[in-house]
């Protein structure tokens, strides 16, 4: 199966309208995560603000935790962020003396601390309300009013939430291997997680895929359980009013698609067709998911470039918004059309 959804390929928004390179260096793609919460300025936890370039997440986690002469279990951060990029991110030091090392003592290259205050509790996985992206786009090729227009359509009414290509894996790689570890075969508990994740992305991607080419994929049904924008919350099915309607062209609210577990889809009539024929057209996938214990979740099937602003340069467009978490930067690039990335894969918003 298809995992990924492109520009083109039953586009939401029509044609590709430029070509263009993202990421020729790291500079070029800016992450700056936001947490939602403020530290509370007590307790055993040092939450630090760390800039990092050109490193992993969770390399600077265990550079930081040798710095404070801790185990790397002590460090908590929210989110993976991407390597090809400058990224700022937080991650907490459990310190119970809390005695740290001076700040200017982190001997680390393409790493710096930015800011460190103390907190109550170690920083979980999930832990932060979404992130905000600088992109600079070069060799762009392109009619400029024809870019704006599609971006202001973007910033009106949101873009496909679809799982960007690095949960695949190289040339969707890890859908493979999901089949393998259904079919019986051995895989660490960590890469299991990831493949688990993998086929659940993949099922929802076809879902998605099947409503853009409707055009369900923004407007929703009476047959659709609807979420709250920027939350996990959702609600429905029910009748469709002129209020939801309107909360929905507002992006208030956005139409859901399955994340695949046990039990049925919480969906009615044609919409609960289309998803249960999804899974029955990948059996191994959709059964490997049940079988594992997962339960039925949903996500929005669209999201929202929040404060999207955007300017061109001598054959550059440079891109700034926000997004919740879980949500793609390299979806927003692909309803603009093809950009190839010269640095990897893409950075979600985790």
């Amino acid at each position: 199966m298809s995992a990924g959804i492109g520009a083109g390929e039953g586009s939401a928004f029509g044609e590709p309208l430029l070509r263009a390179v993202m990421r020729s260096v790291p500079e070029d793609f800016e992450v700056d995560e936001e947490l939602g919460f403020a530290a509370s300025g007590e307790g055993e936890h040092l939450l630090l603000r760390v800039e990092k370039r050109s490193a992993n997440t969770v390399w600077v986690a265990q550079q930081l935790a040798r710095w404070a002469g801790i185990a790397e279990r002590s460090v908590g951060y929210a989110g993976l962020k991407d390597r090809h990029a400058v990224t700022r991110q937080s991650f907490s030091l459990h310190l119970p003396n809390r005695r740290s090392p001076p700040l200017d003592s982190l001997a680390v290259e393409g790493v710096r601390v930015l800011a460190a205050e103390w907190h109550r509790r170690k920083l979980p996985r999930g832990a932060l309300a979404g992130n905000r992206f600088r992109l600079l786009l070069r060799n762009l090729e392109g009619d400029h009013d024809a870019i704006a227009a599609r971006l202001e359509a973007i910033a009106r009414r949101g873009f496909p939430n679809a799982f960007g290509s690095q949960r695949f894996g190289r040339d969707g790689g890890n859908i493979a291997r999901a089949r393998a570890l259904f079919g019986g075969a051995r895989a660490p508990r960590a890469e299991r997680g990831m493949l688990l994740s993998a086929a659940r992305s993949a099922l929802f991607n076809a879902v998605l895929q099947q409503r853009i080419v409707d055009g369900s994929w923004e407007h929703g049904g009476s047959d659709d359980v609807w979420m709250l924008d920027g939350r996990g919350s959702h609600f429905g099915p029910e009748a469709l009013t002129e209020e939801l309607q309107a909360r929905c062209a507002a992006l208030e609210i956005h139409p859901t698609g399955p994340l695949w577990g046990r039990g049925s889809p919480a969906t009615t009539g044609a919409v609960l067709a289309r998803e249960l024929a999804a899974a029955a057209a990948e059996p191994v996938l959709s059964q490997g998911l049940e079988q594992a214990g997962l339960e039925q979740e949903r996500r929005a099937l669209r999201a929202r470039a929040r404060e999207l602003a955007w300017s061109f340069g001598e054959g550059t467009l440079e891109l700034r918004f926000g997004l919740q978490r879980g949500s793609y930067a390299t979806a927003v690039l692909e309803a603009l059309g093809a950009v190839e990335d010269a640095g990897g894969r893409g950075a979600p918003s985790e």
